[in-house]
């Protein structure tokens, strides 16, 4: 599959809650997700809500990622549901949709998820990760979690050669 194009705020649809994602559709979509991450080559996480499909499917690596020594490997979970969570951090977040803008975001240090396929525990950075990615399945942008947007929301700094979309964000963008 090709890599899809992710939507940009303020998009309506990301502000959308998505719907259970059934087996056949699931699989297309996981499929478009992966393909999506692996051509931005940076991505730890996107949800199908991201690429326009208004079901409820996610992706997440963050295996990679020096933030997430212990990790659970490329994850893609259908139906997923935070059932568990413990500890609260804040820490810095971004997102493919909000390219511009970083900002601090208070999450669960540690979560336990249940999808189609099972139930895992997970925590640290791909704890958040997680937890980044299932709020767009219920139309949350990290900006509706932040406590003060004059304090806690930053433009996200350029780097040499961003000049795409796609250049210049951090690994914890997703």
């Amino acid at each position: 599959m090709p890599a899809r194009e992710v939507l940009l705020y303020p998009d309506r649809r990301l502000k959308q809650v998505a719907t259970p994602a059934q087996p056949g559709e699931a699989e297309r979509v996981a499929a478009d997700l992966l393909d999506t991450m692996d051509s931005l080559g940076h991505c730890v996480g996107l949800a199908a809500p991201q690429i326009g499909r208004l079901v409820r499917v996610v992706a997440v690596d963050v295996s990679d990622h020096p933030k997430a020594p212990e990790n659970n490997g490329r994850l893609v979970l259908v139906n997923p549901r935070i059932v568990a969570s413990s500890g609260s951090e804040i820490g810095r977040e971004g997102c493919l949709s909000i390219p511009d803008l970083t900002a601090n975001v208070r999450r669960a240090t540690a979560i336990a998820v249940e999808h189609t396929a099972g139930r895992f525990e997970s925590s640290g950075f791909e704890a958040r990760c997680i937890q980044h990615e299932i709020d767009h399945l219920d139309g949350i942008l990290f900006l509706d979690r932040v406590a003060s947007l004059a304090d806690d929301l930053f433009r996200r700094k350029r780097y040499a050669g961003s000049e795409d979309r796609g250049a210049g964000r951090p690994p914890s963008s997703s």
